[in-house]
């Protein structure tokens, strides 16, 4: 009896269809034909003799057995990309390709002033950057589509190697000429959280781990019901905090990027335990090129 093993390209655009719900999309991000993807597709049907994908004219559903064969796809995929990687890191380290995923209330804080130099030191580095929350930027790294990501811990990443490239204190901002609860107009130096008003907390909205991060900080029970999760980014926040809408949490990082220049804002250090978040390079657990990402977040550290 033959058998007939699914060709890489083949898993590749099995892979794109499931991510992408529509065969034009998945074309794309597969750089080839809708009808070249689609014939694959029914190649790779036909030779394994299921059918992974059902076709109708509104939508494309995977079979439980396609979505099983999608899951091993990740995997067999992963495993040829970290082959190639194997050989390439046998010659000159940080040079080639490396896709790095950042989250949000990382990227632009620290990668205006990491890059510059990056690109003058390695030239022959190609970084590729994605932005991304949390869990999207998880998900790219172990379904290989990243490899590494660089986020703000504690956060749930699955089995990984890391490497930290700084802590990052959370601060405290609100208007220059605000009373919060029983403070004076000339607040103290450090805000116990005792001191925050939860009713006019503002936060990010869920996915930004930065929001668990603060209440963590916070360590009042009470205030992940009642705090004001609206905002999508950490600009946002400021403007709102600017007008007078409440108060939020910001990072040491973003200060120093000058987030708060042209407002009325101030910002006080948040006098709590763990009231930082790790800034750390994580990227998957045997990965052969952990030499690699080990040497790039030492050159993160440097920026």
């Amino acid at each position: 009896m033959t058998t007939y093993h699914p060709t890489l390209k083949q898993l590749q655009y099995l892979v794109a269809l499931h991510q992408a719900g529509h065969f034009g999309r998945a074309a794309d991000a597969c750089f080839v034909s809708q009808s070249t993807l689609s014939a694959g597709l029914r190649d790779l049907e036909s030779l394994l003799g299921v059918v992974l994908v059902e076709r109708t004219k509104r939508a494309v559903r995977f079979t439980p057995l396609g979505n099983a064969v999608v899951a091993k796809a990740h995997r067999i995929l992963r495993e040829a990309e970290e082959l190639s990687d194997m050989v390439h890191c046998a010659g000159q380290p940080l040079s080639g390709e490396v896709r790095m995923s950042v989250i949000p209330t990382i990227a632009p804080f620290l990668l205006p002033r990491m890059l510059p130099r990056l690109r003058a030191d390695r030239p022959s580095l190609k970084l590729f950057l994605r932005e991304e929350p949390s869990a999207a930027a998880m998900e790219s790294l172990h379904h290989g589509r990243a490899d590494c990501v660089l986020l703000a811990l504690p956060f749930a990443t699955g089995e990984v190697e890391k490497e930290t490239i700084e802590l990052d204190a959370l601060y405290l901002a609100f208007p220059k000429d605000a009373f919060v609860q029983d403070w004076p107009l000339d607040p103290p130096a450090e805000i116990t959280p005792d001191l925050i008003d939860e009713n006019r907390l503002l936060l990010l909205e869920d996915g930004h781990c930065l929001k668990d991060h603060a209440l963590a900080a916070c360590n009042r029970p009470g205030l992940r019901a009642s705090a004001m999760m609206i905002g999508t980014s950490l600009h946002t926040l400021v403007q709102m905090v600017d007008n007078g809408l409440g108060l939020t949490m910001l990072p040491e990082m973003a200060l120093d990027a000058g987030i708060l220049n042209g407002t009325n804002v101030v910002a006080r250090p948040l006098a709590s335990a763990g009231a930082n978040r790790e800034i750390a390079l994580v990227w998957r657990k045997n990965s052969p090129r952990a030499v690699e990402f080990r040497l790039l977040a030492e050159e993160l550290r440097a920026g």
